[in-house]
C-alpha cells in the first residue's frame, strides 16, 4: 500500500492533470475551428505567409551578396585603362586598353542620340525606380507572341548595374543581383546621372565603350556632331555590339539602325516624315585600317603607364612617348633583314633590339620579327643568357675593388668547387700574365672568373642590382653570363657606362594627360632621379676596355666610320643566344638573336652564330642610320672622333659668322644646318649606299669547344670547330 500511494502521488496524479488540461484545450480550440471557405482562405494565407517569409529570407541573402559586388571607393570608375599614345613629336601612333571617352557632358550629347537610346532600351526610364514591371510584362508578352526573345525586360538602370558591377553571364542569380543593384543606383543617383553613366559605360564594339568613343571610332567625329542616321546606328549597338558593329557587318548594322528609327516613331519622339531622310541616307562609317604603329614599344609603354597610374583612378589617358618612329622602323628593318637573309641557313628565327639615349629615354624597341605572328615581347620579357657580354659587370666590379687598367691577370683556370672554366679554344689558359685590356679584348673566360672569385661574386650581384638588372644568381660561372636577363635591363646596364657611372632607368613615358587635357605626369618632374652607382673613373676605364673589343677584338663588325663605337659580344652555351651590346655618345643599343625554344643556332656544318657575327652586324646597320647629325657627344674616357672634331669646328664657325644659323646641340636627332665638311659628307654618302641593301657579311666566328660558357672568336682564330655531340643532346629549355 505504501508503494501504491507513492506511485499515485508521483506518476498517476500528474498524468491525470495533463489529461484534464488537454481536454480543456481541445474544448477551447473547437470554438475557433473553421469550415468551408473560411478554412480555404485561412490555409492560403498561411501558406503565403510561409512562402513569403522564405522568399524574403532568400532575397535578403541574395541582396546581401549583390551589395558585396560594390566597391564603394571606385564603383564609378571604369577600372581599365584607355590609352592613346603620341610619339615624341605629338603624333598619334596607336592605342592600348579599352577605348573609352567620358569627356562629353550629358547636356552636349544631341537630343536625337538620347532619344534613340531611350526609345530602344527603356522608354519608361523616367517613370520607374530601376525595375520596370510594366515594361517587363510587355517584353514577356511580345516574346511569347514571337516565340523568340525579341524584347529585353532590363531597364537602363539594370543594364548599368550589370556594366558597373556584374559579369554578362546568363543566370537567375545574376538577374536578381542586377535588380537589387538597380534599386541601389536609383537610391544613390539622379536619373540624368544614371543615363550619363550608361551612355559612357555601355560597350559598343570595336573596343569602344560609350557613345563618344563609339562615334570617334565608327564615324571619326564627336558624338556632339552625329546625325540622326548615325545616332540610330549607335543606339542599335546597345543590344548586340559584336553583331551589329558596322565594321563587322555593315548591312546588319544598317538594318538594326532602321529598327531604331521605327522605335523613335513608335515612342512618339519623331514622326515618320522626320525619320524618312535618315532611312534614305543611312550612316556611312569610316574605314578602319591598321596603322603602322610601333606595337612592341606600345605594349611595353602600356605596362609602364599602368604602373605609373596605379591607384590614381584616372583611366582615360593620352600619353606622349619617347619613341622615334624613324628609328623604330630602322630597328625593325635591321632585325627582319638579318633573320630573312640568314635565319634559315643558320637555324635562328627571332631577334630583338633596344635602343635608348644614355639618360634612359628609349627611342626604339623591337620584340621580335613579326608582331602579327607572335606578340611575345622578347626585348622586355624574355630572360636569355647574356654570355660574355656580362663580363662588363664583372670587370666593373673588379675596377671598383682594387683592380685598374694596369693590372696584370694570369690566364690560368681557377677552381670553383670541382669546376674550372675554359677559354674559347677549349684550353684552361696559357698560364701567362696578360694585361686587363688584352684579357677583356680577347674575352678570356679564365680571367673573368678569376676576378669574380677574387672580388666576391656577391659584389658582382650587388652591382647588377644597383644597375637595375634583376634575377642574377650566385654561381661558379656567374662571370660567363649563365643567368637569364632581359635585353631591356641589359641595355640599361650598359647605359650606365655611357652616362659616366650613373644608374639609368629605361623609360617610355614623357607625359600623361587625362581626358580633359590636364597633366598628370611629367617624367622630368616625377621620374626617378639620377643616382651614381659607380665612380666616373670606373665607367671611363670600362669604356676604354669596351672600345678595344670593337677596335681589335670580337666586335670589329660593329665599327662606325663617323664616331667612336664601343661594346661587347656575348654568346651563350651551345649557341643558344647571341648578343651585341654597345653604344656611341648618343645611343645605347642592345641586339639579340636566338630561338624561342632555345634550339642552338648551328648550321649543318657545325658553324654557330656568335655575338660578333649577326648581332654586331645588325647593331652596326641600325646605328649607322640612327645618327642624323655628326654633332655626337664624346663617350666618357675617350677622345673625340675626328669627324666630331670637324663638326664642332664647323659649328663654331657658324656661331662666329651668324649665331642664328647655328643648330641647337641639345637636339641630337635634328639634322645639322649648313654645309657639312667634305670628309663628313663622304662618310655619310658611303653609309647611305650601304643601307640601301642589308646584306649579310661573310665569314663568321667558328664554333668552339664544348662545355664552354662563352665562345667568342678571337680575331686571328681561323680553325673550324664542330659542336660536341653531348652539347647537341642537352635538354632544351622552354621560354
Amino acid at each position: 500500500m505504501g508503494f501504491e500511494a507513492w506511485f499515485f502521488e508521483k506518476l498517476a496524479l500528474p498524468i491525470q492533470r495533463v489529461k484534464e488540461a488537454y481536454s480543456a484545450g481541445s474544448s477551447l480550440a473547437a470554438r475557433f475551428k473553421l469550415r468551408g471557405w473560411s478554412r480555404v482562405f485561412n490555409e492560403l494565407a498561411s501558406e503565403a505567409l510561409t512562402i513569403g517569409a522564405a522568399g524574403f529570407t532568400v532575397l535578403f541573402v541574395l541582396g546581401n551578396e549583390a551589395y558585396k559586388e560594390i566597391d564603394e571607393a571606385r564603383w564609378r570608375s571604369m577600372g581599365s585603362y584607355s590609352v592613346t599614345f603620341l610619339d615624341r613629336d605629338r603624333r598619334e601612333v596607336g592605342r592600348r586598353g579599352i577605348f573609352l571617352n567620358d569627356s562629353v557632358p550629358l547636356k552636349d550629347i544631341p537630343e536625337v542620340m538620347i532619344n534613340a537610346a531611350l526609345a530602344t532600351e527603356d522608354r519608361r526610364f523616367y517613370d520607374h525606380y530601376g525595375i520596370d514591371i510594366i515594361g517587363t510584362l510587355r517584353a514577356l508578352i511580345e516574346n511569347v507572341r514571337a516565340n523568340d526573345v525579341v524584347q529585353g525586360g532590363s531597364t537602363i538602370t539594370q543594364q548599368l548595374a550589370k556594366n558597373l558591377f556584374l559579369s554578362s553571364e546568363r543566370s537567375i542569380q545574376r538577374k536578381i543581383k542586377e535588380a537589387f543593384l538597380a534599386l541601389w543606383l536609383e537610391a544613390r543617383l539622379p536619373k540624368n546621372e544614371i543615363l550619363k553613366l550608361y551612355l559612357d559605360r555601355a560597350y559598343m564594339g570595336g573596343g569602344a565603350f560609350g557613345v563618344e568613343a563609339a562615334a570617334q571610332f565608327y564615324f571619326g567625329k564627336s558624338v556632339k556632331d552625329v546625325t540622326m542616321a548615325e545616332a540610330a546606328m549607335l543606339a542599335g549597338l546597345f543590344k548586340a555590339p559584336t553583331k551589329y558593329a558596322p565594321h563587322i557587318d555593315l548591312a546588319a548594322a544598317r538594318a538594326r539602325a532602321n529598327e531604331v528609327l521605327s522605335n523613335l516613331v513608335e515612342a512618339g519622339y519623331y514622326t515618320a516624315g522626320q525619320v524618312y531622310e535618315a532611312r534614305l541616307n543611312p550612316a556611312d562609317p569610316v574605314e578602319r585600317t591598321e596603322a603602322n604603329s610601333p606595337d612592341w614599344f606600345l605594349d611595353w609603354a602600356f605596362e609602364e603607364v599602368q604602373r605609373i597610374m596605379k591607384g590614381k583612378d584616372k583611366f582615360v589617358l593620352t600619353v606622349r612617348l619617347t619613341v622615334d618612329l624613324g628609328l623604330q622602323r630602322t630597328a625593325e628593318q635591321a632585325i627582319q633583314s638579318i633573320v630573312a637573309n640568314n635565319g634559315r641557313g643558320r637555324a635562328f628565327r627571332n631577334g630583338a633590339l633596344v635602343s635608348m639615349e644614355p639618360n634612359g629615354a628609349v627611342r626604339a624597341l623591337v620584340g621580335g620579327v613579326d608582331y602579327g605572328d607572335s606578340q611575345f615581347n622578347r626585348a622586355t620579357n624574355a630572360r636569355r643568357q647574356p654570355g660574355s657580354s656580362f663580363k662588363a659587370y664583372v670587370y666593373a666590379a673588379g675596377l671598383m675593388n682594387g683592380y685598374s687598367l694596369n693590372s696584370r691577370l694570369r690566364d690560368s683556370s681557377p677552381r670553383c668547387g670541382r669546376w674550372s672554366p675554359r677559354n674559347y679554344n677549349g684550353s684552361y689558359g696559357s698560364g701567362r700574365r696578360v694585361s686587363m685590356l688584352d684579357a677583356f679584348r680577347r674575352s678570356l673566360n679564365t680571367t673573368a672568373v678569376a676576378i669574380s672569385l677574387d672580388v666576391g661574386r656577391n659584389k658582382v650581384i650587388d652591382l647588377t642590382k644597383k644597375l637595375g638588372i634583376k634575377g642574377v644568381r650566385r654561381s661558379c660561372s656567374i662571370a660567363l653570363g649563365d643567368t637569364g636577363i632581359t635585353l631591356l635591363q641589359h641595355t640599361s646596364g650598359y647605359a650606365a657606362f655611357a652616362s659616366g657611372g650613373m644608374k639609368v632607368t629605361p623609360y617610355a613615358v614623357l607625359e600623361i594627360y587625362d581626358s580633359q587635357g590636364k597633366t598628370l605626369y611629367v617624367h622630368s618632374e616625377h621620374g626617378p632621379k639620377p643616382e651614381r652607382v659607380m665612380p666616373r673613373r670606373v665607367a671611363e676605364s670600362m669604356n676604354i676596355l669596351l672600345k678595344s673589343v670593337v677596335d681589335g677584338g670580337t666586335g670589329r663588325r660593329a665599327q662606325l666610320e663617323f664616331t667612336n663605337a664601343v661594346g661587347k659580344t656575348g654568346t651563350s652555351s651551345s649557341y643558344r643566344d647571341a648578343l651585341f651590346m654597345g653604344f656611341t655618345g648618343q645611343f645605347v643599343t642592345g641586339v639579340w638573336f636566338g630561338n624561342d625554344d632555345y634550339r642552338p643556332m648551328v648550321n649543318r656544318y657545325g658553324k654557330g652564330v656568335t655575338g660578333g657575327s649577326f648581332p654586331a652586324q645588325a647593331w652596326q646597320t641600325y646605328m649607322a642610320a640612327a645618327h642624323r647629325t655628326m654633332d655626337i657627344p664624346t663617350i666618357p674616357g675617350l677622345q673625340p672622333h675626328p669627324v666630331q672634331v670637324d663638326e664642332r669646328a664647323r659649328l663654331a664657325r657658324l656661331r662666329t659668322s651668324d649665331p642664328t644659323l647655328a643648330p641647337s646641340t641639345s637636339n641630337r636627332n635634328a639634322p645639322a644646318s649648313g654645309r657639312l665638311p667634305a670628309a663628313t659628307r663622304k662618310v655619310l654618302e658611303a653609309l647611305r649606299a650601304k643601307l640601301k641593301g642589308l646584306k649579310s657579311a661573310p665569314g663568321e666566328s667558328p664554333a668552339s669547344a664544348p662545355n664552354q660558357p662563352d665562345r667568342e672568336k678571337r680575331p686571328d682564330q681561323r680553325a673550324k670547330r664542330t659542336i660536341a655531340p653531348e652539347a647537341k643532346n642537352r635538354p632544351v629549355k622552354s621560354l
